[in-house]
């Protein structure tokens, strides 16, 4: 596929980011990439797994051949998900934990309590509420859950890691937003989907340092396009209705999620994916950021999670 077609594509974003672009970007990837069974015996933990893309993920990480760990906010209100998982999958291994990765103290209790090598986390946990709500150790939530627990879960299982691969699942909104300068909207008016983007972008900021400072750990960032999700039937309903004949299916939007995970060799690390190809983290010169920025924002956000 040429680049100038791929790039096209991504531009007009209706094309891009629906089911038509992944139709026609798919095409052309090979049918045995990842190879079958490439995760066998290895162990997957998604975050944000009892629905939509959090689900398809754990889904299709167990057609690899994974165990997958299912980290979710409620275990009991995730006893379907589990139930559907092992129904469609019988001879897989699916593991249901609890933790809200907004709380802290509970994302530090749930390492506490892993063990063994883990070859992909998945940070796929996300909220779009509608006004300012703040976590258990008071930061803005959409921060605490896309960023601050995320960090600190990567942080924390580190030794874990060793031979792992991070990936963390953001959104094409994020192309709207620059680098907020209150990431906790004490002084600046609250929008959900605009502090839902502007976490996105924060996570697409950050790779780069991320994957610095976990090195040789591969850390990247991906975008699954518009898909259809609960999540986003609830939280952006009017949007939904009106792009619902071309919103992706969920495992057309984790593809590349799972890609990532197991193909080989591994890509580049720190970088930001959608739809297999590494894609520029700006559009718009409105968006760019100064290094320092970017810096600052590394530093507050580590400090917040609480980590040295």
């Amino acid at each position: 596929m040429s680049g100038f077609l791929d790039t096209l594509l991504d531009r007009t974003v209706v094309l891009g980011y629906t089911r038509i672009g992944y139709r026609i970007r798919s095409r052309h990837w090979p049918v045995d990439d990842p190879a079958p069974h490439a995760l066998a015996g290895k162990t997957a933990v998604v975050t944000g797994a009892r629905s939509g893309l959090g689900k398809a993920t754990a889904a299709g990480l167990a057609r690899l051949g994974a165990t997958v760990r299912l980290v979710v906010r409620d275990a009991d209100r995730a006893a379907t998900t589990l139930a559907d998982l092992r129904r469609e999958q019988p001879e897989a291994e699916f593991v249901l934990d609890e933790c809200d990765i907004a709380d802290l103290d509970a994302v530090r209790r749930y390492a506490a309590g892993l063990t063994g090598p883990v070859h992909a986390l998945i940070h796929n946990a996300g909220v779009m509420p509608k006004r300012r709500t703040e976590s258990p150790q008071g930061h803005e939530l959409t921060l605490a859950t896309h960023v601050l627990g995320p960090l600190l879960l990567t942080e924390l299982l580190r030794p874990n890691l060793t031979e792992g691969r991070v990936i963390l699942v953001a959104s094409g909104g994020m192309y709207t937003q620059p680098l907020p300068a209150d990431p906790e909207y004490r002084d600046t008016p609250y929008r959900g989907a605009t502090a839902y983007a502007r976490t996105k972008r924060i996570q697409i900021a950050l790779t780069p340092l991320l994957a610095a400072h976990l090195a040789p750990t591969f850390v990247a960032t991906m975008h699954p396009g518009w898909s259809q999700t609960p999540g986003l039937a609830r939280s952006l309903p009017t949007f939904t209705k009106l792009t619902k004949p071309l919103l992706r299916t969920p495992t057309q939007a984790t593809d590349t999620t799972l890609w990532l995970t197991a193909t080989t060799p591994t890509p580049p690390t720190g970088t930001f994916w959608h739809d297999r190809h590494p894609r520029p983290p700006h559009y718009s010169r409105k968006t760019r950021t100064p290094t320092e920025s970017t810096q600052a924002t590394w530093t507050y956000c580590t400090t917040a999670a609480g980590i040295p």
